[in-house]
Formats: C-alpha cells, sequence, structure tokens
C-alpha cells in the first residue's frame, strides 16, 4: 500500500510533494512506521532525483512512460537507498504496486529493470565519480553518470542531484569545493532542530528515551540538535505538546530574535504561518499581528501559539499582505517573505526542482511589493526585518541594499547570513536584516 501511494504521489507532478505525505497518511490511517517510509519515499525521490533519473537512462530499454518511471524510482531507492528492505521484498513489492495501479502489462518490464539494477549493483565505491553511487555504499558495473572532466555541472546534475543551473551560480560564488560540500548535505534528510522553551535541555534527551549522546548542541544557547530518526519521538511526546520544547531552526529563531522586540510593542509579522517565529516574538511581551494569505497555514499558527502559551497577544488575519493596514503604525516589521528555499533544499528537497530564471523573477517580484509594503508600516525610527531561508544574493543582501538605495535615511544595523551544516552549525542556511527607519 506504502508503494502504491508513493507512486500516487510522484506521479501527481505536485510542486510540493512532501505536503500530499502528510494529508495521505491522515487520508489512509497509516500508522508511524508506514508513515515514515512513505515520508522517506517521497523525500529521497526528490533528494535523488538526478541520480535516479540516471539510473532510468543507464537500466531501462527504450523510452518508458511517465507512469513506470515513477514505479523504477520507487524501486531503485529501496534497491540502492533504504538498507533495512531485503532485495527480493523490493523487487516484489514494486512490481506488486505497478500490476495494481498500472496493470499487468507492464510487469514484466518494471521486474526486468529492477532486476538488471540489482545485477549492475557492486558493493562499495571505485572513486570513478561515473559509476559511484553517491550516499549509498555500492557502484554500477558500468558508467552510470555524464563525465565530471568534460561536463561537471551536468554530473553535478546527475550525482549530487543539484540542478546544472543552481551549480553553476553556486560554484561562481562560492567554489566548486563548498558546491559540493552543499550538495552532498541537501542529499540526506536533516537532523532536526528543537528548541528548549522550558527546562534543561540537557537533560531533554532522557524524557524523550534517546540514547546519549544522541543529542547535540546548537550554537544558540536553547537549541538541540536531534537525529532524524528521533522524529516521531520528538512530534509525539509530552514535551512537544506541552510547550516546553518545539521544533525551529536556529537560522529562523535567530531572524525572529532580530527583531528585538520588547513588551508592549505592537509588532507586524508579514507571512507568518507556521507561526514559529510569531511565537517568539510574542513570547517577549509584544502585541503581534500575524498575517498570511492562507487561512489553512493560519490555523496551523493559531494551534502553535496556542500550545507554546502566548495565543492571548497574537491577532491572525488571512490577507495577501498589509496594503489595507493603517501606515507607520508598528514599531517593528518582519517581512520572512516566500524564497527559494535554497538553504533547506534538505528539508524542502523538491525546491531545487523548481528553482529557475523564471521563479527567481516571479519571487523577486513578490518580495519587492512586500518588502515596500512592510516598510510602510513601520512608524518612524522602528525597525524593519527582512529574512529568508535562501542562500541567493538576489534574495538577501542584494535585495536589502536595493531597497535601501530606493529609501534614504533607513539604515542597515544588522545583518545575518547562514550556510547549512551540522552542528554545531544550525542545520537550517538562510538570511536576516534588521533595518531601522529615520525618526
Amino acid at each position: 500500500m506504502v508503494r502504491s501511494i508513493a507512486w500516487q504521489i510522484l506521479r501527481s507532478g505536485s510542486d510540493m510533494p512532501l505536503r500530499l505525505v502528510t494529508a495521505a497518511v491522515r487520508e489512509h490511517g497509516l500508522d508511524g512506521r508506514d508513515a515514515g517510509l512513505l515520508r522517506r519515499m517521497v523525500g529521497h525521490s526528490l533528494r535523488h532525483r538526478g541520480a535516479l533519473r540516471a539510473l532510468v537512462r543507464t537500466l531501462a530499454r527504450g523510452r518508458p512512460e511517465a507512469d513506470v518511471i515513477a514505479h523504477l524510482h520507487v524501486g531503485f531507492l529501496q534497491i540502492f537507498y533504504f538498507d533495512r528492505v531485503p532485495d527480493h521484498a523490493a523487487v516484489s513489492e514494486t512490481v506488486g504496486a505497478a500490476h495494481q495501479t498500472i496493470g499487468k502489462n507492464h510487469v514484466r518490464y518494471v521486474n526486468a529493470v529492477l532486476r538488471e539494477a540489482l545485477r549492475a549493483r557492486r558493493e562499495g565505491h571505485v572513486q570513478d565519480r561515473r559509476r559511484d553511487l553517491v550516499g549509498t555504499g555500492f557502484h554500477l558495473d558500468r558508467v552510470l553518470f555524464r563525465d565530471p572532466a568534460d561536463h561537471p555541472f551536468l554530473w553535478m546534475e546527475d550525482a549530487l542531484s543539484i540542478p546544472a543551473r543552481m551549480a553553476k551560480r553556486w560554484v561562481r560564488r562560492m567554489g566548486r569545493e563548498t558546491t559540493e560540500d552543499l550538495a552532498r548535505l541537501f542529499l540526506q534528510e536533516p537532523a532536526m532542530s528543537v528548541r528548549v522553551l522550558k527546562g534543561d535541555r540537557e537533560e531533554l534527551g532522557e524524557e524523550l528515551g534517546l540514547e546519549a549522546g544522541s543529542l547535540k548542541n546548537g550554537r544558540h544557547a536553547s537549541i538541540l540538535i536531534a537525529p532524524t530518526d528521533a522524529m516521531e519521538r520528538v512530534a509525539g511526546s509530552l514535551a512537544l505538546k506541552e510547550g516546553r520544547i518545539t521544533i525551529q531552526g536556529e537560522t529562523a529563531l535567530r531572524a525572529a530574535e532580530l527583531v528585538g522586540a520588547e513588551e508592549g510593542e505592537r509588532v507586524l509579522d508579514l507571512c507568518a504561518a507556521p507561526g514559529g517565529k510569531t511565537a517568539v516574538i510574542a513570547a517577549t511581551g509584544a502585541q503581534v499581528i500575524a498575517i498570511d494569505r492562507d487561512e489553512a497555514r493560519l490555523e496551523l499558527l493559531r494551534e502553535t501559539v496556542e500550545r507554546l502559551g502566548v495565543a492571548e497577544r497574537v491577532q491572525t488575519h488571512a490577507m495577501d499582505g498589509a496594503g489595507e493596514l493603517e501606515e507607520g503604525d508598528f514599531d517593528a516589521v518582519l517581512v520572512d517573505a516566500p524564497c527559494s528555499n535554497t538553504g533547506v533544499l534538505g528539508a524542502r528537497p523538491g525546491a531545487r526542482w523548481r528553482f529557475g530564471p523564471s521563479s527567481l523573477q516571479s519571487l523577486g517580484e513578490l518580495q519587492s511589493r512586500l518588502l515596500d509594503e512592510g516598510a510602510e508600516k513601520v512608524r518612524p525610527g522602528g525597525r524593519l526585518v527582512w529574512s529568508t531561508c535562501s542562500l541567493e544574493p538576489e534574495e538577501n543582501g542584494r535585495r536589502v541594499r536595493t531597497f535601501l538605495e530606493a529609501h534614504p535615511g533607513w539604515t542597515l544595523e544588522e545583518e545575518q547570513d547562514a550556510l547549512p551544516g551540522v552542528a554545531p552549525l544550525p542545520v537550517d542556511g538562510g538570511y536576516a536584516a534588521r533595518i531601522r527607519r529615520p525618526d
């Protein structure tokens, strides 16, 4: 059943298939184990899409249809990436799902390709970047990826599943070594960043039943980095339900703290859902007006601030921007803008495949509008914080400087720029800047 659901999600063409996982878990009543397997299948299919496409090109005869390719991707994930799934189960379950969903006419083909994959698979790496399957303990007995010496960016798209257009930009700006390090990091489901609101973070691991040493301290004093496989345990914990902990990235937390909110202030949180930053601001005693255009996401925000005990200081409004609000009415405004998500591609793996000039242009137009609308709401002498989970300059520092050039008198007070990494580095990349309006 899980493989059939994964196939349905992968063939849907959704821009955000991981959201469909949450809906499918509820719809089919999947237990924790099956829900985790489904999330891994869909997430890994996005993180390793380049390699999965290369496996299809190399191992499949002819040009299989999209529906068949989706089943092959599910099968390849189990054969190469899921070491707890026996080979016979990977083949038989995938073939069974194909029979159930696309009919017996394709079953023989799917079975043949998966068995060819098993024949071609070899243990270990041989230091041949055309054959070593990154993120696994395997290589192929034949050339799989395009030659990095002749086509370095196409190799990155194949082996590291970072689109060539993105890889080119990153190499120009950060160099090849950093680009490859980031790409390899984004092949993995990220560790979980947990913010401790009450209690001793050193004692939390014991309460959650985690092995000693499995939790690492983040750089921020309230952040713990938990292993990926602790997700279900943390999500179902009493500590989370009681609001003693919450799941929040360190970079996102620092962006909310950059607002510098104080008790009694009025703060506007633009694009506020799902509410993590809203809760940080409200916890200072400030009154927060939280705006988002998506009512369903606002409901998540309300649940968040209620769970964290700050709901009485938060008002929510479903609005597309801040145009309807009074100008100069807020001590501070946080614009946590929609962006390319290139700083969190491990957690939002589908964003890499949406990335390109047209998406950056449309996001840029929206970002400009939101930044200008947010600025209009800041009182004289107040603060404006611009925040993204992007690594792209035109969404970050370049956008802030363009704004400053167009608004004489506004000043940049502080700027934060984070690359994602492993503890004690933040697991989420992003940017934030605080700008002051003149009196």
